[in-house]
């Protein structure tokens, strides 16, 4: 994992609590824990045999769409809160919904080998933010999304 020492994910600071790609509340959903590599956000995930695609060996094309959007939303808050000097989850609290939510799908993506996301800001404009995020296996990118989050209050 990308994960620095002693550094807390991105979903274990309050980011989110019950979505099922992200939420940390969520023990039936994905898990997933996003981390700060300087500017950029870095997760690494697992699929398990349920998350199957069409073949056993391949992940489900959903699974995918739904680790780039949570993994990009993520990005956006904690991106927010370091924009506001502020702790990610202190209050008032900060959330992104997805706008638009765009994949590309280069190749299978394989259930055997631990998948890397990797994403970045590329514009922020008032309530928007938008990111761009690769999901990597083995090296080679399988997939791409550029996702549209739209800030909402939380509390």
């Amino acid at each position: 994992m990308f994960q620095n020492m002693g550094e807390q994910a991105f979903q274990d600071q309050g980011s989110v609590s019950h979505c099922h790609g992200c939420g940390a509340d969520n023990k039936q959903g994905l898990q997933i824990k996003s981390f700060w590599d300087g500017d950029e956000a870095v997760a690494t995930w697992k699929a398990q045999p349920h998350h199957c695609g069409g073949r056993q060996e391949i992940v489900n094309g959903g699974i995918v769409a739904t680790l780039i959007d949570c993994h990009s939303l993520n990005l956006a808050i904690a991106h927010a809160y370091r924009a506001e000097g502020r702790g990610i989850g202190t209050a008032p609290r900060i959330g992104y919904v997805t706008g638009n939510l765009n994949v590309s799908y280069l190749k299978p993506t394989p259930m055997n080998e631990a998948l890397h996301l990797r994403a970045r800001i590329t514009k922020v404009e008032g309530r928007k933010a938008w990111v761009h995020c690769t999901l990597s296996a083995g090296g080679e990118v399988c997939a791409t999304g550029e996702v549209l989050g739209v800030r909402v209050m939380r509390d």
